[in-house]
């Protein structure tokens, strides 16, 4: 079995598995194609594969959920509190406070 790019009209619609001959699969002007590490759905054909991303356009999250992304790790947060409460070094508290402050500048209310 084999993959192959299925093609209609230059664009690649999807990848399958196919188990025969690609000349025999004949459904509605598509075609199969030899994939290769450039074949992407939605990326064109014309002789090779092409793709190019879509511009994904401006972030427009509200800031509390640009933060939440990018804030520190809850585990993060769990070493360096038991670090800083249990085993007296608050160098890992610093940083992880670091860390958030300039993750609020970064996106500010």
């Amino acid at each position: 079995m084999a993959k192959y790019a299925l093609v209609k009209d230059g664009i690649v619609k999807n990848v399958i598995l196919w188990n025969h001959d690609k000349a025999d699969y004949d459904v509605d002007g598509e075609i199969l194609v030899d994939i290769t590490a450039d074949t992407q759905i939605g990326g064109t054909y014309d002789g090779a594969f092409h793709f190019v991303a879509p511009d994904p356009g401006p972030d427009t999250r509200p800031y509390d959920e640009k933060r939440k992304a990018e804030y520190p790790s809850i585990d993060e947060l769990v070493v360096a509190l038991w670090e800083g409460v249990v085993e007296e070094r608050m160098a890992a508290v610093t940083s992880l406070e670091g860390k958030r402050q300039a993750v609020k500048t970064k996106y500010p209310k």
